[in-house]
């Protein structure tokens, strides 16, 4: 996959930059652990173009979380795109607080990894291989877009309070920075369904979805202003059993080219396992 998308691998973030980490410090339901296995399908004007794999583990303490991607299909095999991530951090005061977060990608052509060391929700160190390249309208980075952010497969897990149910966690505002570009995913909730996948059933939480670019972005680019103004993009959120987080299990977006969509085909949770046996 080119580099130019690599943030998106990162959190299976808006095949553009969509991604969700929960920033609503609530009083939250007794967090217990589980570890998640999920494999996701993206496709493109109904088309299948690759495959996703989400798995790791979360407790009351901490999480880790490790995500591969790779395009299939005539796409893949002329692209020969595909990425992986993994993230670390800690559960404090029911939001994650990340601790690491690295991403890899490649395509045929070209290659890009990006690692963060984060503390506190703040970015304390960088490194980016090969660096983002200079140009004259890309909105510039300043050390206040590297605060108070958490990056994008962190933001995968999203915590709901004990009131609020399943929609407390549509209602929030992500500030997210990747490596590269600082946004903020605007959400909502606009109602539930019930789902049927391999390893789970039940509902799901609906939430509406608004892009806002911050900085790092190119201002002049006709795709900033389309995702900018976009207003069909929603992500479904069912629940981690065992724990008080849910993760998306459905994410769509309309693009210049068609709509998007990066949906779960199975769903496999085990309550019980801690964050650091998952990886073992």
């Amino acid at each position: 996959m080119k580099p130019a998308i690599a943030p998106s691998l990162a959190g299976l973030s808006f095949v553009a930059g969509l991604s969700f980490v929960a920033m609503l410090a609530a009083t939250s339901l007794p967090a217990q652990a589980a570890s998640l296995d999920a494999k996701y399908q993206v496709s493109l004007l109904g088309l299948t173009l690759g495959t996703a794999n989400l798995s790791g583990g979360v407790d009351s303490s901490g999480y880790k979380l490790d995500i591969v991607a790779k395009l299939t299909g005539l796409v893949g095999g002329f692209t020969g795109g595909r990425g992986s991530g993994a993230a670390t951090g800690n559960m404090s005061a029911g939001k994650p607080m990340a601790a690491t977060f690295a991403i890899s990608s490649a395509s045929s052509s070209e290659s890009r990894t990006v690692r963060m060391a984060l503390g506190g929700g703040n970015v304390q160190a960088i490194e980016i291989v090969p660096p983002i390249d200079f140009k004259p309208d890309r909105v510039p980075l300043a050390d206040s877009h590297k605060r108070n952010i958490l990056d994008p497969l962190s933001a995968f897990l999203m915590p709901v309070d004990g009131k609020g149910g399943s929609a407390s966690a549509c209602n929030r505002t992500l500030p997210i920075f990747d490596g590269a570009a600082r946004y903020d995913i605007k959400m909502s909730y606009a109602g539930s369904r019930e789902v049927k996948l391999e390893g789970y059933g039940g509902p799901v939480a609906v939430c509406q979805v608004r892009y806002v670019p911050i900085a790092g972005h190119r201002a002049l680019r006709p795709s900033t202003k389309f995702m900018a103004e976009n207003k069909d993009i929603s992500v479904w959120l069912a629940p981690v059993a065992g724990t008080n987080v849910m993760v998306p299990v459905r994410i769509s977006v309309k693009t210049m080219i068609g709509t998007a969509v990066v949906e779960a085909s199975s769903f496999k949770v085990d309550p019980g396992v801690t964050a650091s046996t998952a990886g073992n």
